[in-house]
């Protein structure tokens, strides 16, 4: 496994504790699990971005979603067939599943839909009023008032 020595880049930045465990993920894992099931990332504007995965052979009940400590976490774990079948060729794999996904702090996810063989899981980025530019006011001896960096829009 690949190490990287963040160091140089965290000795001038606050907060940027959790890139070792983004870079830690990206390299872990397996490469069979990492092409299966087969996803889309788009990004549909600004602030929007959906993520769509080709679930075929799934029922809705079959997957779940979660969101747990910045990680999207889709799963999906197929129901035991009830009577036994001989295929003479089996090309739809319905094997279990877990897909991660790492989230910026700022993106939220929003709802689920599933239709023809395909999850698909909104993301929207949303900027808290406390992470807007905004300029700090300086005391000193003589009164000033603060500029504002950026007009608010709402």
């Amino acid at each position: 496994m690949r190490t990287f020595d963040l160091t140089p880049l965290l000795s001038r930045s606050v907060g940027f504790d959790h890139l070792n465990r983004l870079l830690d993920s990206a390299f872990q894992g397996d490469a069979t699990q990492a092409a299966y099931p087969p996803y889309n990332i788009e990004k549909l504007g600004d602030d929007d971005y959906k993520i769509t995965l080709a679930v075929a052979g799934f029922a809705p009940d079959e997957l779940t979603v979660t969101v747990e400590k910045g990680t999207l976490i889709v799963s999906g774990r197929g129901r035991e067939e009830e009577a036994e079948r001989t295929f003479l060729h089996r090309g739809i794999a319905k094997r279990a599943f877990e897909r991660r996904f790492e989230l910026a702090d700022t993106i939220q996810v929003g709802e689920a839909s599933f239709a023809n063989g395909l999850l698909e899981v909104a993301l929207k980025r949303v900027i808290p009023d406390h992470m807007k530019p905004r300029q700090i006011a300086i005391r000193g001896s003589e009164k000033s008032t603060p500029k504002t960096i950026e007009a608010d829009a709402a």
